[in-house]
């Protein structure tokens, strides 16, 4: 029960609103599924990351013994070395890019709606495909125009190279994800009332001062948002790594998630339990950050 006053002085208690049943009765069958689906395997796996399991046949408990040998593991941390090195590089292309296109679409152009609808192509195509398109192209399209036009460091394919492979994932996972974070931001610009920037106009502002004291502090809830999302998103790649490198050469691309999935095949099913587990610890603190930072937030 809570408590206000009167204009008197005099007590006027308010009683909580009652929750009607059948609100209940419809957020059971999510409730099963979600139970079922998502929080018995969880718990299913956290227990096992303190086994001995190779996934199937016997097991037995073996305490902290795999958390422990996971951060002496060298190619446990270089999957997380190059997981986060590739979502921090990843996130400021896709933002920066995503930004400026949304600039020039919400800007008084010709056919800026269908220019929107070509940019959101690859946002609706699968990545394993475009892993494999993109594969094709670095493996033997570029390779040709090298040859053709001398350009030397284009001969051999950048998949092949330990020290460029990155860019290319860079690229390609760019190239879907800045759909995504585009359609954002121009719902963010969109937002900005047209008489503020008239004000501006009045005032002397050029373009350039009217983006920067302007448009971004007023985006700024976008920014942090399509951030925070786009990293949590790149830290779980996948599928366009597996169709473009499979994680070579070597395993100087292989991420965090195709650590975890090898290991579920080659019979180290708590070992890698004992990685998913900790890789969870790390996605719940940066979805704390991210409510932190969002927090009274009324960007979207």
């Amino acid at each position: 029960m809570s408590a206000t006053t009167t204009a008197t002085g005099r007590p006027v208690r308010r009683g909580r609103r009652r929750v009607e049943p059948v609100y209940w009765l419809f957020l059971l069958p999510s409730l099963v599924l979600f139970t079922l689906a998502i929080t018995v395997p969880g718990i299913i796996g956290i227990t096992f990351s303190f086994t001995d399991s190779i996934g199937v046949g016997d097991w037995s408990f073996n305490g902290l013994t795999n958390y422990i040998a996971l951060f002496g593991d060298p190619a446990i941390l270089q999957s997380y070395l190059f997981t986060f090195g590739f979502s921090i590089v990843t996130v400021l292309v896709v933002n920066v890019i995503a930004f400026l296109l949304a600039i020039g679409l919400t800007a008084r152009i010709r056919f800026k709606t269908g220019l929107r609808t070509v940019f959101v192509i690859p946002m609706v195509i699968s990545g394993i495909i475009i892993a494999y398109v993109f594969n094709f192209l670095f493996s033997n399209s570029l390779p040709a125009v090298g040859s053709a036009t001398g350009v030397t460091w284009l001969q051999t394919s950048l998949l092949a190279n330990p020290d460029l492979a990155w860019v290319a994932i860079v690229a390609v996972t760019a190239w879907q994800a800045i759909p995504g974070t585009l359609l954002i931001y121009i719902a963010g610009l969109l937002s900005v009332p047209g008489d503020i920037y008239e004000a501006a106009d009045l005032d002397g502002a050029s373009k350039t001062q009217q983006l920067i004291r302007v448009t971004m502090p007023l985006v700024a809830g976008y920014v942090v948002i399509n951030v925070i999302l786009g990293f949590k998103g790149f830290l779980n790649a996948y599928d366009i790594i597996k169709g473009l490198t499979d994680g070579g050469p070597g395993t100087s691309t292989r991420s965090i998630a195709m650590s975890i999935i090898a290991g579920f095949n080659g019979g180290d099913y708590g070992y890698q339990m004992a990685n998913a587990t900790i890789f969870f610890v790390v996605a719940v603190l940066i979805s704390l950050l991210q409510l932190s930072l969002t927090r009274g937030r009324n960007a979207l």
